[in-house]
């Protein structure tokens, strides 16, 4: 038996084979982003089916004292031939005809074809065996060895299951109004050809509505083509829910949308329904294309430069350390681009890369599911510079120089988005998100997972004033709240174009009444001043409980800075309601300075001479016989709210905290408290001490405990949070911060009850770590985004880098030559120290 055969019968025991539901890491590195197709290849260890690159294989055999590895080394293969010839013997490449991912006719995520090599490496010494070499050695060596290697090479791996979830995006429901669909006799025919919008004359993107025939144009798409949205306007006139989308007609069938459905649907009865209006199925052509041919050409030109706001300038590619593009793993650019700001920050390039070999050091054994280690990971790899290099071109031969093109080879940060949206209902889907709410998020679990040491979150976290005067009696309330962000509104009153938009609007509804196109509308120049004036100004409360006067009154509420952060963001609350609630993008430039001095916005705190409100809670809503009971709500106002997508819970809030007045007080209230942490928590009625469904002596999870008190609360307060909050440590940490003032006046046992001992003995309990100074800023990034929701288009960033703009769009890096400061979502700004 060669030394070899010895060898790999000494370890034969931990040589294991995949079995359904193992994990096979063979695509990635657990701590770099190396892959089989990086110089030195990528070894799986056949035990754990961890992957690692040539860098830290060593690291991991070490520590665990694993021998044998899987090496697989993929070399591109030169790819001279078009899209319609295949020199190599391969089939050309197809075109996709469905919108759909893993099944036949989607798209291919694998964008190039490899000559793989796979043999087993034994360690330390880097022994290689090859299949010839199995051959050769004893039956039980050459069956397990080979079946581990067979195993690992059919398996998914968890970067290309995640890649690839079979999606269908054509997969449709019968509509349920198809079965029963009233169509009106109105003697309407429509002609074979010849359309046209019955507003607007449009000519293309034509919808036939299937209860009276009329025809009018579809929405318009976020790069402003498409249609006047004239067949949605008609449709929240009439409620008459289904319409064809002409064009698209053939006897296999036709896009068929439901308004209140909101969904293309499948209508059974579409034969009978379209010869209602003298249109024979069997007869039409395909004129237009489908809405899943138009979201394929969309899907297919998503990352091209002339989407990007700089799409007139010819940009200068920029690589090297700092300069890292980020492929786009599918919708995955709000996570690009807030990740590219914050590894610009010193506190998390200190937290995660300085300490990256004490991080991988006490990495555990899976360390692909661990924070910090996936984090610093990340960090790296934008930080180094070692993947900010050219992508090579399909085209080009291996080894050939050419001209470098804007495109960067990057970084896929796979692992990190599987791991930050684990469990989460919306990062965890390939869905394009809201960037300052995954800013948030992942906020929320730095903090969770800081639990000792430095927080780099300490950053962004401010506190913030809200002074409260009784108009009656002119005495004040103070309470302070924990905040990461500074949502400004957009005063669309302040704009100084005012004239111009007046103007455009005028010739929007003579071309509405007219029937013409309607002309372009300009965009609403917005003060920046004025943005932090509405943000500061007094604010009226008409319902205020004042415990100075024993009842409700009118007061006032005004907002300040009690500290200042050494990092500032900013979001422009561009996305707001139209007055149908419809979701919509306001349309503004807002001259964003680079500079601000905040100063004048700091609080100062109880004046000389200032009464404050007596600290007396209001009565408790109390029937004849003194008894607190359920409240009862209008449940046709709670269900009209919940029909526009807003949480059943604050819905409950809504109705109860506005009397049941009906649907506009209760709107209003929803979205005044759309941003409060409690949003969607049980609505808590008075004289009750925890939420629906818990009670004071239900157990708590004790790892949410502990990690609520690892963040430097008590017991006690982190016992509330989970109380309040139904046990959802997410919703708990968010609550605690945003009822700092509360928690700071609770002083209750663990046992629920108070504690005796005078005021003066009482400690107050521990807070969260809040920096403080000057109030002087200088804008360092933004993020922009793309599109008429957060849910759809496309997000970039721009970091100024040593004085000079630089624009991140995915894995394209490049000088900036026009940012675009005034149409940013988040601004990120930094202190000015002088």
């Amino acid at each position: 038996m060669t030394e070899v055969s010895e060898i790999l019968m000494s370890v034969l025991s931990t040589i294991r084979v995949p079995r359904p539901g193992d994990r096979v890491h063979k695509d990635e590195c657990a701590f770099s982003f190396s892959s089989p197709e990086s110089e030195g290849g990528l070894y799986v260890c056949m035990n754990s089916f961890l992957g690692f690159g040539s860098k830290y294989v060593e690291r991991h055999h070490a520590k665990t004292g694993q021998r044998a590895y899987l090496h697989i080394t993929r070399t591109r293969k030169t790819q001279k031939e078009d899209e319609n010839n295949s020199g190599s013997g391969d089939p050309p490449k197809k075109k996709p005809t469905r919108l759909a991912i893993g099944i036949e006719g989607g798209f291919d995520v694998e964008q190039e074809q490899y000559e793989e090599e796979v043999n087993v490496v034994l360690f330390p010494d880097r022994q290689e065996v090859t299949s010839e070499d199995l051959a050769s050695m004893p039956d039980v060596v050459r069956e397990r060895v080979s079946l581990s290697m067979t195993g690992l090479q059919a398996a998914d791996s968890v970067s290309h299951t995640l890649q690839v979830q079979q999606w269908d995006g054509e997969v449709r429901q019968e509509s349920k109004y198809a079965a029963e669909l009233k169509q009106l006799d109105n003697g309407v025919k429509i002609p074979p050809s010849g359309w046209k919008c019955e507003v607007c004359d449009l000519q293309e993107n034509l919808w036939m509505n299937l209860t009276d025939g009329k025809v009018f144009c579809g929405r318009k798409y976020f790069d402003g083509s498409g249609g006047n949205n004239h067949a949605l306007l008609y449709y929240q006139q009439s409620g008459y829910p289904l319409a064809v989308k002409l064009g698209t007609i053939t006897p296999d069938g036709a896009d068929v949308y439901s308004y209140d459905e909101d969904d293309m649907v499948l209508d059974s009865k579409l034969p009978e329904h379209l010869s209602h209006f003298g249109i024979d199925m069997m007869t039409m052509e395909k004129t237009e294309r489908t809405i899943t041919e138009l979201e394929i050409a969309v899907n297919q030109r998503v990352g091209e430069w002339e989407v990007i706001q700089e799409s007139g300038s010819t940009l200068r590619p920029l690589w090297g350390p700092g300069l890292t593009g980020m492929k786009n793993l599918g919708n995955s650019c709000y996570l690009n681009s807030v990740m590219q700001v914050l590894f610009t920050i010193p506190d998390f390039q200190t937290k995660y890369v300085s300490n990256i070999d004490k991080i991988f050091n006490e990495a555990p054994s899976d360390p692909t599911q661990d924070f910090k280690t996936q984090v610093a990971k990340l960090g790296y790899g934008l930080l180094s510079g070692e993947y900010s290099k050219p992508a090579p071109d399909p085209g080009d031969d291996p080894g050939t120089s050419t001209e470098p093109r804007g495109d960067q080879l990057g970084i896929a940060p796979r692992m990190f988005k599987a791991l930050v949206g684990r469990g989460h209902p919306e990062f965890s889907t390939n869905r394009q998100q809201d960037a300052q709410e995954f800013l948030l998020h992942f906020i929320n679990m730095v903090e969770r997972n800081c639990r000792s040491g430095m927080n780099p979150s300490e950053a962004f976290r401010f506190l913030v004033e809200e002074k409260i005067v009784c108009q009656q009696s002119q005495k004040a309330k103070y309470t302070q709240r924990v905040d990461y962000i500074v949502q400004l509104p957009v005063p669309m009153d302040q704009a100084t174009n005012m004239e111009e938009l007046h103007e455009a609007e005028r010739r929007r509804e003579e071309a509405d009444s007219s029937g013409a196109p309607p002309p372009a509308a300009p965009r609403a120049q917005i003060p920046f001043a004025a943005c932090f004036a509405a943000l500061s100004e007094p604010e009226t409360l008409t319902d205020f409980w004042s415990s100075a006067v024993q009842a409700k009154t009118t007061a006032t509420k005004t907002t300040h800075f009690a500290s200042f952060p050494d990092h500032l963001v900013i979001q422009i609350k561009k996305f707001t309601f139209g007055l149908d609630w419809v979701p919509k993008k306001l349309d503004v430039s807002i001259d964003v300075p680079d500079t601000l001095d905040l100063s004048a916005l700091h609080a100062m705190g109880q004046q000389p001479g200032e009464e404050l409100l007596p600290e007396v809670a209001p009565p408790p809503l109390m029937t004849p016989d003194v008894e607190v009971k359920a409240p009862v709500l209008d449940d046709s106002t709670v269900s009209q709210l919940c029909e526009m997508g807003f949480p059943l819970e604050a819905c409950r809030k809504a109705v109860y905290y506005t009397g049941n007045t009906g649907i506009d007080a209760a709107m209003n209230w929803v979205m005044g408290h759309m941003e409060d942490p409690d949003f969607s928590a049980p609505l808590v009625l008075p004289g009750s001490s925890s939420a629906p469904g818990t009670t004071p002596t239900e157990s708590l999870p004790e790892e949410h405990l502990a990690t609520i008190v690892s963040m430097g609360f008590s017991r006690d307060q982190a016992t509330r949070a989970l109380r309040a909050t139904n046990n959802v440590l997410e919703r708990a940490v968010d609550w605690i911060f945003s009822h700092l003032d509360d928690l700071e006046s609770m002083d209750v046992s663990e046992g629920g009850r108070s504690e005796g001992g005078s005021e003066a003995s009482r400690e107050p309990p521990p807070g969260p770590r809040v920096r403080d100074g000057p109030g002087k800023y200088e804008l360092f990034a933004f993020i922009s985004h793309m599109g008429t929701s957060t849910m759809c288009g496309h997000y970039v960033c721009h970091i100024k880098k040593d004085h000079q703009w630089v624009i991140f769009n995915d894995q394209k890096v490049c000088a900036s030559e026009k940012p675009p400061k005034d149409l940013g979502y988040l601004y990120f700004y930094r202190r000015v120290v002088e």
